[in-house]
């Protein structure tokens, strides 16, 4: 089985995730947010004054309020005393880059500042709806212990964490929202509210086509209000097409330059941190493409599914991004030729080839439809590429003039 999981998703900030929850009727706390120093004094006056305020950098990562800034400031979430610290921890955060242990040592540079009310917390717990593989099915996580990492909790307190499976078929019903209630230990008006909060949040990811909706945490407060008190959403690419809302709420400045510019030809791809760039057409093959590469020793530098009907125009606008990543080393063509034929993605490669002045080493393997038509002008183009019959030899052959350049 394949190491891989290859699902494209798009992420939003947690203020557009927390607007998005209001307006499915999930409490939260008031927030307003700024995107430049400008807007700092109509942000804040927004909120109750002289009251505790939360600042919070908004990158697409998690850890922010254990990161650092390359400034040297400590920390992308700050609980402050009213609206002028406020504004200080602000301005170090606006326009500054926040390395987290999600970001990698790059970190994110943050573009925009969410204040929110401060409220008191009696207790914090996890609640989490996403997809589980294992079943196919939607599953609601909850836990007692919210606020830390829920990877760390499944490890050391396996039993504190509660499973709930959902049939798609019958979505969620009454007992099982109240069985959520009940396992966090809730009762009388919080029981009540956290019941209408599962049922609202289970919703809003079903009705949206989320691929996770995660609120860490979720709290009570001394008078039984249950709020979420952050949140993170993940959407499926491929149902955005459903929601032009969402579409509205992408931020293109938080997505890997390649990724956004693949997109825009229609071409699967997902960066990884390897030096062997695939181009492949079918997710099962691309998948298998990168299994075969870890297996002879090499690292693939991305995901890249150019379709079952690719044109020349696909394959030269993907070879373009491959060639853009410093990283890459050398570059794996795998084709099976269905709808697709041999003969014109060969065509393809050689016109992108010639047109990019490719200095990196590429193996070809095609497979189906025309292929020794494929194969052939392979073979008439003059191009200082190395054919493979098969898929072993393929990826053997790339690990190895990655690893010589």
């Amino acid at each position: 089985m394949s190491e891989w999981f290859i699902f494209t998703l798009m992420n939003i900030h947690e203020y557009q995730a927390k607007e998005l929850f209001a307006d499915a009727g999930v409490a939260v706390p008031n927030g307003t947010v700024a995107q430049n120093e400008q807007e700092f004094d109509q942000a804040l006056s927004a909120l109750p004054q002289g009251e505790p305020i939360v600042v919070k950098a908004q990158i697409h990562a998690g850890g922010r309020g254990k990161g650092t800034f390359t400034n040297g400031f400590k920390g992308g979430v700050h609980v402050v005393s009213d609206a002028a610290v406020a504004k200080e921890k602000a301005q170090a955060m606006l326009g500054n880059v926040l390395v987290t242990n999600q970001t990698g040592e790059e970190g994110k540079e943050v573009g925009t500042v969410y204040f929110t009310e401060a409220c008191d917390i009696e207790k914090e717990y996890y609640l989490a709806v996403l997809m589980d593989r294992a079943t196919s099915m939607p599953v609601i996580i909850a836990s007692t212990e919210g606020g830390v990492d829920i990877e760390e909790v499944a490890e050391s307190s396996p039993e504190k964490i509660l499973k709930v499976l959902v049939d798609p078929a019958l979505g969620l019903r009454a007992y099982q929202a109240r069985q959520i209630a009940f396992g966090l230990g809730l009762s009388g008006d919080s029981f009540k509210q956290c019941v209408k909060l599962v049922i609202r949040l289970y919703t809003f990811f079903w009705t949206k086509d989320c691929s996770q909706v995660e609120v860490n945490p979720l709290v009570t407060t001394p008078s039984g209000d249950v709020l979420a008190l952050d949140a993170k959403v993940n959407f499926d690419a491929n149902a955005l097409f459903r929601h032009p809302d969402v579409v509205e709420l992408r931020d293109l400045s938080e997505e890997d330059p390649k990724e956004v510019e693949a997109s825009k030809f229609d071409l699967n791809y997902i960066a990884l941190d390897g030096n062997v760039a695939c181009m492949v057409n079918g997710a099962g093959l691309a998948m298998a493409t990168m299994d075969i590469i870890k297996h002879y020793g090499g690292s693939p530098a991305n995901f890249l599914d150019v379709g079952g009907g690719a044109n020349e125009e696909q394959v030269e606008n993907a070879f373009r991004i491959l060639v853009s990543d410093d990283t890459v080393k050398a570059i794996l063509v795998n084709i099976f030729g269905g709808i697709m034929k041999c003969d014109v993605i060969a065509t393809g490669i050689v016109n992108a080839a010639r047109k990019l002045d490719m200095k990196v080493p590429l193996v070809v393997r095609l497979e189906g439809t025309n292929v020794a038509e494929g194969k052939q002008i392979l073979a008439d183009s003059g191009l200082a590429l190395e054919p493979a019959d098969t898929l072993a030899e393929a990826a053997e052959k790339i690990v190895k003039l990655a690893a010589e350049a």
